[in-house]
This record gives structure tokens, sequence and C-alpha cells, in this order.
């Protein structure tokens, strides 16, 4: 009797277990789904992003759009306006750099484009090898914000070959997802280096805490871009000298690119 006891626990967990891996798998495909939207919208506007410093210090700018890649306009340091003679500066640099792309000969323009594009690529292939990377568990359900969010756990996933080195790091990292239940999209990431792993050729090596995060939010019609990044990482190059990089940024005020004539005159 005890054996058929045990024997029908048993079951019931594996049953369990396989549902709950099961609605992981669906949830983590939904989620691949909405980035690539996202990412795919996110060129079509502009924002505001500031910039802090490791000591506490900040730069607020406007990240514009203009003919098909950014241009970075200094607008505040440490939450201050500039000063009317630095106003006018940044209006300067930014016609310049207008009039300078309006006119610019078509290939130059394919070349600053491409670049701008392969940026972008890199930056969604690790977004989109963290789902590859690792494995996932549904943990839980609660509220993140306003948000009711699916809690999945990530380990490092046996057997996985990055296809490039920046995707190397993701090998040796674990990490945590909120996941909007309604919409699949990512609420917030967090994602650690646990042990280290080599990179560049084997000539640096990233290590243990290495750390980012990113939170997202939703502006409509289930469009959903960047709110906060922040990430510490600590790198040992020639496994001699320890370097180490820090950025935390926060996003908002996102609106449609205007056209090249207003961003020019400021309209």
């Amino acid at each position: 009797m005890k054996s058929m006891i045990k024997l029908v626990i048993l079951v019931v967990a594996m049953a369990v277990a396989s549902f709950a891996q099961s609605d992981a798998d669906t949830i983590i495909e939904g989620s691949v789904e909405a980035n690539a939207a996202d990412w795919k919208a996110a060129p079509d506007y502009d924002f505001v992003e500031r910039d802090r410093q490791p000591r506490g210090a900040t730069k607020t700018y406007d990240e514009l759009m203009i003919l098909g890649s950014p241009y970075e306009r200094l607008v505040a340091v440490n939450g201050k306006p500039l000063s009317p003679e630095q106003e006018a500066g940044e209006k300067r640099k930014l016609d310049a750099t207008s009039d300078e792309r309006k006119n610019e000969p078509q290939q130059e323009r394919g070349k600053r484009i491409a670049r701008y594009e392969k940026h972008r690529r890199g930056d969604q292939l690790l977004m989109e090898q963290l789902t590859k990377a690792l494995d996932f568990k549904l943990v839980g359900e609660q509220k993140l914000g306003e948000q009711e969010v699916y809690v999945l756990k990530a380990t490092p996933r046996p057997g996985y070959k990055p296809p490039n080195t920046q995707a190397r790091v993701l090998t040796g990292m674990e990490g945590e997802l909120w996941i909007d239940k309604k919409t699949f999209q990512w609420v917030k990431v967090e994602a650690t280096v646990i042990h280290p792993v080599s990179i560049a050729g084997f000539l640096a090596e990233v290590e243990p805490g290495t750390h980012f995060e990113l939170e997202k939010m939703a502006l409509g019609d289930n469009l959903w871009l960047p709110k906060h990044f922040a990430m510490k990482s600590r790198a040992k190059i020639f496994h001699l000298f320890t370097r180490k990089l820090q950025a935390d940024e926060t996003y908002s005020g996102y609106h449609k690119t205007a056209p090249l004539q207003a961003v020019a005159t400021g309209k």
C-alpha cells in the first residue's frame, strides 16, 4: 500500500514538473516573439536618456534618429539644463550633423546606417541567445508594479554553443525573468555571471559578480521599450589586469521620430 502511495505521489510530481516546464517553454516562446516586434519598432522612436556616472553625476541626452542612425544631443548635466551658451553650441552641432547627413553621398549614408544596424543586430543577438543559452523554470506568479507577471529562473543550459564571442558570457550566467502574463513582454530581466568565462580568444576573462538588469515599459499597442538598464562587469585582461565597467541608464519620453526639418530647427 505504501509503495502504491509513493508511486502515485511520484507520478503526480512528474506530471506537475512536466506541466510547469511546458508552461515555461510556452512563456519563453511568446516572449521571443514580443521582443522581436519591439526591436523592429524601436528605431521609429526618439527618447530621453539619462546616464548616471559611477560617482553619481548624471548627463541627460535627447536621443534622436536622423536619417537612419541616432544622434545624441546633450540637454542637461546633474539634472540642470545647459547654460544658454552650451545650449547654443549643442544646437550648432545638431544643425551641422543634420545638414551633413542630408547632403552626404548615398554610399556614405549606406555605410553609416550599416554600422548602426550591425550594432543593433549584435545587441539583439545577445538578447535572443539569452533564451537559448539558459534553461528556464516557472517558479511562480506575482505582481511587479502594475503588471501581473510570471517569474522564471534561468540556469546555464548544458551543451549550449555560443555563435560569437559576445554570447560566450552567457555560458556562465544564471538569471531571473519577470514576464507580463497578458502580453509575454519582459517586464524585467536580471542575469549574473556565476563562474569565469574566457572571451576574446582566451585573452580576457569575465569574472563572477558581473551583473546586468533590464526593465521595460509599456507604450501602448503591445509595444514595450527599455525603461532602465544597469550593468556592472569585471574582466581580467591577459589574466593579469582587472578592468571594471559600469553603466546605469534610464530612458523616458518616447515619441515618434520627427521629420528631419523639425529636428534641424528644434521644433
